[in-house]
């Protein structure tokens, strides 16, 4: 029987760290508490990109042809006010993976009509890296929501394009 190491430590960090935790709070930014896209300075890239209306944004950056098309739905949607490609933005969800501490920025922040927070990711392949973010983007979203000061949070992982809208009435519905 081989051992994995990585695994086991992480096993074991998480049933430490859910057992030493006696109740979820938002840690803040001590200089940046809220943050804006209305801050975003301009970049320039070379990647495809398009403009947008539902955003501060002018124009949304594509990492791949699938982000485009999920960029395009959020876009034409009645159930999305705005939304913005976190790119640039500093949004970011620290997460603990194979005992190293990392950066996870997911893929988009969407407001929807109803004045609720979505944060999307869109994936193809899943695997354990991306199912640890997800833990923590989980416990974020539950700290944001349990703090009761930015709205309702919820997330996401859109695993295909045609998947999109069935997460976004999920949201809705909750």
């Amino acid at each position: 029987m081989i051992l994995n190491m990585n695994k086991i430590v992480q096993h074991v960090w998480m049933a430490i760290r859910a057992e030493n935790t006696e109740k979820l709070a938002a840690v803040f930014d001590k200089e940046h508490p809220i943050r804006s896209t209305a801050h975003v300075r301009t970049w320039y890239t070379s990647k495809p990109c398009e403009g947008l209306k539902k955003s501060h944004i002018s124009h949304c950056v594509y990492d791949s042809t699938w982000e485009a098309s999920e960029a395009y739905f959020l876009e034409k949607s009645d159930s999305v006010q705005s939304f913005v490609k976190n790119d640039h933005l500093g949004f970011v969800i620290f997460y603990n993976y194979k005992s190293v501490i990392r950066k996870y920025y997911p893929d988009f922040i969407i407001r929807l009509v109803n004045g609720d927070y979505l944060v999307l990711e869109v994936k193809g392949q899943d695997d354990q890296r991306n199912q640890t973010k997800r833990e923590f983007l989980n416990e974020w979203v539950n700290a944001v929501n349990e703090h009761g000061g930015f709205r309702r949070w919820h997330w996401a992982v859109s695993f295909s394009p045609s998947d999109l809208e069935q997460k976004i009435t999920g949201c809705l519905a909750s």
